[in-house]
């Protein structure tokens, strides 16, 4: 039995909607940027906060919402303008986003008496009167955090700052108008931009983005938050998480919040039954659920991988190219706004690692179906598995493995080559739809992209043994070099004594009968077998 349920534990870990602190562990959502905030809605200002998908936004906002409020200062109000999403003309956008105020509004305790009829106002003017007579009506300044906001975009998103804008500066000339508003989404205020200019052609000299002081991004958790939010649950419970469990649970999220949450939840509510320890066993095992069952919180995130835009940035770090200045295009600040990558250790990369195995799996999603349906003979999930009289001591036979791979690549490289929409990464995903097989017996797949790399390394992990393979490209003659002393680094580092490299030559004038080999090198003690394919 669940310990929670044997408890019946008070507060769970969220992983749905906002937290409230009656119902949900969480932290003090105006730790870090609640002095901020309190400094811009007092200069009157107007900005915008970012940040990747459930890292605590809306909790923010409501929390925020209710302190000003309690401290009396200001009329605060949360509007969502999600119902608003894909009312593209402000002749329909508009009308909806005043009906998102006014629901609002009806909710509040110094509002909910307002009224107000549009029939006779133009969509352009509909926003800035409204909020001009409620402003009007009102004896303290009205805050608005704007959620959602990037729900809006085109001529609505246009006319909607447009008029913010015209309100923002009247205000000088003695018209009642919003005292401050935060614009909050996944999207930087840049992103706005390109959102409705497409082509970047000019606004005029009357830009609605001209009023934005400032925009504020959310960080995910530290390592002492994580602990700080599970140390929560131990006081309750008296149900400990192992430090090895903390440390591996942070390692594989970086401090995402979702996937904390989600992972807490997982091990407390369905795998801990009566034990009074969280092990690190039980995160790999919820990790492995959790990706294996995709939430929406993946689906979501992970349709952006369809994206042009996106691929632009995934495809070349699934490669390890380096793509020179791609840090300072807007492609490339979109993706890291949507939290799929990171760069604060020097280098592009997943944002953390079970983004790296979602992304590897969604891509190559469709070709581990194929290779299970339509290719049964490499599809037996143990037949790679070398026996002892222990099964703790078994072995992959990874050369038999990248054999068997070498057979299939020459048999269907050009029809699935082209299938692929990441055609450059396409070898490289299907290998690793090839390797699915390995988790499916019982192992595991550690994926480590990043632009500027040269290469993508792969480690395999069976029965706590684990496998290095670098995978590459053909360059230049020189690849076979490189990629051998990539692939000796790499085995160094997972601390094993031997590596596999795998290089996929697409020049279309090599023959099968050159491209298939299997050599055996050395680089500083490493054993690396190469194949070529």
């Amino acid at each position: 039995m669940p310990i929670h349920k044997k408890q019946k534990c008070s507060l769970i870990f969220n992983i749905a909607g906002p937290c409230s602190s009656s119902k949900h562990y969480m932290l003090d959502p105006l730790r870090d940027m609640g002095k901020e905030l309190a400094d811009l809605i007092e200069q009157e200002y107007y900005f915008v906060i970012h940040a990747a998908r459930q890292t605590g936004k809306t909790t923010l906002l409501l929390n925020m919402t209710k302190q000003l409020n309690e401290e009396g200062k200001y009329h605060a109000v949360y509007c969502s303008l999600e119902t608003a999403y894909g009312l593209l003309e402000p002749k329909e956008g508009i009308p909806a986003v005043a009906r998102c105020i006014l629901r609002e509004l009806k909710n509040s305790s110094f509002a909910k008496t307002f009224k107000y009829d549009e029939i006779s106002i133009g969509a352009d003017n509909i926003i800035i009167d409204m909020l001009s007579k409620l402003c009007k009506k009102l004896k303290k300044p009205l805050v608005i955090f704007f959620d959602e906001s990037d729900c809006l975009a085109n001529g609505t998103l246009i006319s909607f700052l447009r008029q913010l804008r015209n309100g923002y500066t009247n205000r000088t000339g003695g018209t009642p108008f919003v005292h401050s508003v935060a614009l909050v989404g996944l999207r930087n205020i840049r992103d706005y931009l390109i959102h409705v200019r497409p082509g970047m052609q000019t606004l005029g000299k009357f830009s609605p983005f001209n009023i934005i002081s400032k925009s504020m991004n959310l960080r995910t958790f530290t390592y002492n938050e994580v602990s700080e939010l599970y140390l929560q649950h131990t006081k309750l419970t008296k149900q400990k998480f192992e430090q090895q469990a903390l440390n591996l649970a942070y390692e594989q999220t970086q401090g995402q919040p979702w996937l904390v949450n989600a992972i807490a939840r997982e091990c407390v509510e369905e795998l801990s039954g009566k034990s009074k320890t969280i092990t690190a066993e039980m995160v790999r095992e919820a990790i492995q659920i959790l990706i294996k069952r995709r939430d929406v919180h993946f689906d979501v995130l992970f349709q952006k991988l369809k994206e042009e835009r996106i691929k632009k940035i995934i495809e070349p770090m699934i490669l390890g190219e380096d793509l020179g200045k791609i840090r300072e295009t807007d492609d490339y600040l979109y993706a890291k706004d949507l939290g799929l990558i990171r760069d604060d250790r020097g280098m592009v990369e997943p944002a953390n690692p079970i983004y790296a195995e979602m992304i590897g799996r969604a891509l190559s999603w469709w070709s581990q179906i194929e290779i299970e349906e339509k290719h049964p003979e490499f599809g037996i999930p143990r037949y790679f598995v070398k026996s002892n009289n222990s099964a703790q001591s078994d072995k992959i036979d990874i050369s038999m493995l990248l054999k068997d791979f070498q057979k299939f690549w020459r048999e269907n490289s050009e029809i699935w080559g082209k299938a692929y929409s990441y055609k450059e990464a396409a070898p490289h995903l299907i290998l690793q739809a090839f390797l699915q097989r390995v988790i499916n017996g019982g192992g595991n797949i550690i994926r480590e992209f990043a632009i500027g790399t040269g290469r993508a390394d792969l480690c395999v992990v069976y029965k706590d043994k684990k496998y290095p393979i670098e995978l590459k490209l053909y360059k230049n003659a020189k690849t076979y070099q490189e990629g051998t002393e990539q692939a000796a680094k790499y085995a160094e580092k997972m601390g094993c004594k031997d590596a596999w490299l795998f290089v996929f030559d697409r020049r279309k004038k090599r023959t099968w009968k050159d491209k298939l080999f299997v050599r055996k090198r050395s680089f500083n003690g490493i054993k690396v077998t190469i194949f070529g394919g």
